[in-house]
């Protein structure tokens, strides 16, 4: 599992601000910021993923994932996978292409997709959680 951290230690007012909030506000803003940095993850992915049909381009996506622990928010990208085969939205057979079988060469195009995008999707982050700031510190 490909995984990266961003921390907002170290940005001055950006966490003082973070610090002004209420819980239920904080948890937004984190989880809107997650979400903004798995979105240029999944657009990069979606641009990389082999082409025949679109079925495996449409199906990946950015979900936000619940974590337990306090001051944390997570997102990631993943490639829906359930259901029957011929589902539209089933594309099963993206871990065959990302990592090859013993008959087929992998493609990968998930990780190179994050290797390319990881800076930027940083950058999205902090820039969606300024945003988010700004937005909520003016009512």
């Amino acid at each position: 599992m490909i995984k990266s951290r961003l921390d907002f230690v170290g940005l001055g007012n950006l966490e003082d601000d973070l610090k002004m909030l209420t819980q239920a506000e904080n948890d937004r803003v984190r989880r809107q910021g997650a979400r903004a940095g798995a979105g240029v993850i999944r657009d990069e992915a979606r641009r990389r993923a082999p082409r025949r049909s679109g079925k495996l381009s449409r199906n990946i996506q950015a979900v936000t994932v619940k974590v337990s622990e306090g001051n944390r928010s997570a997102a990631g990208v993943r490639v829906r996978s359930r259901g029957k085969a011929d589902d539209p939205s089933n594309a099963f057979y993206w871990r065959f292409i990302e990592l090859g079988t013993s008959k087929m060469p992998p493609v990968p195009f998930i990780r190179p997709a994050f290797d390319a995008k990881e800076q930027e999707a940083g950058d999205a982050a902090i820039a969606k959680v300024t945003e988010a700031l700004d937005k909520v510190l003016k009512k």
